[in-house]
């Protein structure tokens, strides 16, 4: 038997053409105007690396690349491809990892939101122009995630997410400490005057006890959660940490799925579905997970042509409780929830709210994939329905003349007691405002007033920064003000907390409301009655605008160009109007 027969159907000659079905390394060859040679020239670079033609005869599986000396959410990358290629090799397949794009939120200006669209483009066109039969994701950092399985909805070629895993807590003083809520809380007490400068440089080598990403329930984690909800991932995949032998053992077993479902020619099309896009929602609303996590699913629905209902994702908000005792709705993280029986242990509690005949990478339904999961055993991390951390689910959506194309708060994570309040408007004008005077002793500003912030969503940064996570003003910081209602169109990180009204749409650098609050309006924020309100009529509203009239921000050249002129609304996943399906083909949730 012939190495081009025993893998497969018989195919032409080595060097003829390959026809509409090729697979492997004759697959999508470049034009010269003889498919013949595009082949024979093809394989004789390709073996200046030491192939052999029985190698080259085996179903090919790339694997993402993304480790970079910028990216420490990604420092496992190594250890995780050679283990990938491990398992694609024993399952009978060729793996061959390629570079794409590496995004790090905190080393990417003006924030890596605004780069997920350009990774997902790189990762979709690498896909495209490369032979593969299917690819292996691996990813990690909060963006990074999302356009991998952007860019894979969008290549249509057979796709699974590995990602690189939680990193590991610290300690300081005695005290567990994790990025980045404790970040955040240590930052809060140094600003408040509470802990000195030997004492907050002491907690900053504490904080990131190893490579992978953020240890608590922020975007990363999310996202894998949300990933493997989606079956986009092999069970049990998302919440082991990156410096374990689980994880590595998961990358093994990621390479072998790829293997399989080249085989069976499981697309991403055949897995994201209304149907699993529903399953993911629930899941972040029961993990109480990051507010970012609503952009991004949209965005990746989108490329398929699914749309995600707001008021729909509310509704069954309602009916969600919160089951995952972590930071920073709860107490702990992510290596805790890993050793309570991570996703396929939460999975089984909101069994009765999924679609159970949703398709996963292993070619099972996702009720078939529950059916074989570990045994439930005595934990405290992952509640049940009948005793959650939070009643309902972790996000709120809410609306009102301020947003009428609607706005988020992480209930889970906000102040009780502010949830239901009216306040005085202090506005800062962007970002650079609000640095300049956020701390200026002569700041008119108390701790009942309402910060607002402008020009920080997906036009007006660029890129939708996690700027709405407001810092309280220095001064009322030192009197112990902890919490305060915030606005703004922007992001916050998931790893933050507190009483934040985010992704206010539309934004105020196209015209939105936002754009035309000042200093001294009243604002009411009802959780309860789903509201955000200007508590200013309409008139006065119409002559602001026509006194202030807005122009979309433009640029001249480059990346930057393309981004302002075609990105889309929060509402719509900041994708790019071009990237999203022409056709809507489903919305969700259902009623």
């Amino acid at each position: 038997m012939t190495d081009e027969t025993k893998h497969g159907k018989p195919a032409p000659g080595p060097f003829d053409s390959a026809g509409a079905a090729a697979r492997g390394v004759a697959r999508g060859l470049t034009n010269y105007g003889d498919t013949g040679f595009s082949l024979f020239l093809r394989k004789a670079f390709i073996k200046g690396a030491g192939y052999t033609d029985d190698a080259l005869s085996r179903p090919i599986i790339g694997i993402v690349n993304t480790g970079s000396s910028y990216n420490p959410c990604h420092g496992n990358a190594p250890q995780l491809i050679e283990a990938v290629k491990r398992g694609v090799m024993l399952a009978g397949g060729l793996p061959m990892d390629f570079p794409t794009i590496s995004v790090h939120e905190s080393f990417s200006q003006p924030t890596s939101m605004y780069l997920r669209n350009l990774m997902s483009m790189d990762t979709e066109e690498m896909i495209r122009a490369q032979p593969m039969d299917a690819v292996v994701l691996i990813g990690g950092c909060d963006k990074t995630v999302p356009a991998q399985l952007m860019g894979a909805a969008s290549a249509g070629v057979p796709a699974i997410q590995l990602v690189t895993g939680s990193m590991l807590t610290g300690s300081h003083r005695g005290e567990r400490v994790g990025a980045c809520t404790d970040c955040r809380r240590y930052w809060g007490r140094y600003r408040a005057e509470e802990i000195d400068a030997e004492e907050i440089a002491d907690v900053n080598n504490q904080l990131v006890a190893s490579v992978g990403t953020c240890s608590v329930m922020g975007t990363a984690s999310t996202m894998a959660c949300i990933t493997e909800a989606l079956g986009m991932m092999v069970a049990g995949g998302a919440s082991a940490p990156a410096v374990t032998a689980d994880r590595v053992r998961v990358a093994e077993k990621t390479g072998a799925t790829a293997v399989a479902m080249a085989a069976s020619r499981l697309t991403p099309d055949r897995i994201l579905t209304g149907k699993s896009i529903e399953n993911a929602l629930r899941v972040l609303l029961a993990i109480g997970g990051s507010t970012n996590g609503i952009v991004h699913l949209t965005a990746i629905a989108g490329r398929l042509g699914i749309d995600i209902d707001l008021a729909g994702l509310d509704r069954i908000s309602r009916e969600t409780p919160v089951l995952v005792d972590l930071k920073p709705s709860g107490q702990h993280y992510m290596e805790d929830f890993h050793h309570a029986g991570g996703m396929p242990a939460l999975l089984r509690e909101l069994r009765p709210y999924l679609h159970l005949d949703a398709l996963t990478v292993s070619g099972r339904t996702l009720g078939e994939e529950l059916d074989d999961a570990p045994p439930a055993f005595a934990q405290d991390v992952i509640r049940t329905a009948a005793s959650p951390i939070y009643p309902v689910g972790g996000l709120a959506v809410l609306r009102g003349n301020l947003a009428p194309g609607g706005a988020i708060i992480k209930q889970s994570a906000a102040n009780a007691a502010l949830m239901e309040h009216e306040g005085r408007a202090v506005v800062f004008e962007d970002a650079e405002d609000m640095a300049k005077r956020i701390d200026d002793e002569a700041l008119d500003v108390a701790a009942e007033d309402i910060l607002v912030l402008k020009r920080i969503g997906p036009t007006g940064a660029p890129g939708m920064p996690e700027a709405g996570y407001m810092p309280i003003p220095k001064k009322l910081a030192r009197a112990g003000v902890k919490d305060m209602v915030r606005i703004s169109d922007g992001r916050m990180s998931g790893t933050a907390a507190g009483t934040i009204v985010l992704h206010v749409t539309p934004e105020a650098a196209i015209g939105g409301p936002l754009a035309y609050v000042r200093n001294g309006d009243r604002i009411r924020l009802s959780v309860a009655r789903r509201e955000i309100a200007l508590l200013v009529d309409d008139a006065e509203l119409a002559r602001r605008a026509e006194a202030q009239p807005i122009s979309r921000p433009v640029a001249e050249r480059g990346y930057r160009k393309l981004f302002l002129q075609t990105v889309t609304q929060a509402d719509q996943g900041v994708d790019f109007d071009f990237l999203r399906a022409g056709v809507t083909r489903d919305t969700v949730p259902k009623k």
